[in-house]
């Protein structure tokens, strides 16, 4: 991929992952018919969106574990905030629920992000992406 190509990537994933954010305060902290569920229970859902979007912003800011601290801040502190709504009440255990798929995909990004710098790394040293002559 080009710079330009690769740069231009970046940044509409930082639009999209900024809209992303907005949506999901809204969600947590409107009405609760505003927010989208699934038949698979309110722990699933918040397990899956958070991993959904830590994945969407590591793609647009590349440092996993520094998004995933900030993430489970957010997750914490928006569940807390519910309490001061009319509408809702704070559970702690949907703030873990949150947590916990922020903090599973900050490793899948880690990881991912690794081996795709190792690959690169290996490509560089040999000069081309066809494996080595033996």
């Amino acid at each position: 991929m080009s710079a330009e190509m690769n740069s231009r990537f970046r940044a509409g994933a930082k639009v999209c992952s900024g809209i992303v954010m907005v949506l999901l305060v809204i969600g947590a902290l409107g009405p609760a018919d505003w927010t989208p569920r699934t038949a698979f229970g309110w722990q699933v859902d918040h397990f899956v969106g958070y991993f959904a979007i830590t994945l969407l912003v590591c793609v647009a800011w590349p440092r996993p574990f520094v998004i995933g601290v900030v993430l489970v801040a957010v997750a914490v502190l928006l569940e807390s905030l519910q309490a001061f709504t009319p509408h809702r009440s704070a559970n702690p255990v949907a703030a873990l629920c949150g947590a916990g798929g922020v903090l599973a995909a900050a490793l899948v990004a880690e990881l991912v992000i690794r081996q795709w710098e190792s690959a690169r790394n290996v490509q560089d040293d040999f000069g081309s992406s066809a494996p080595p002559k033996i």
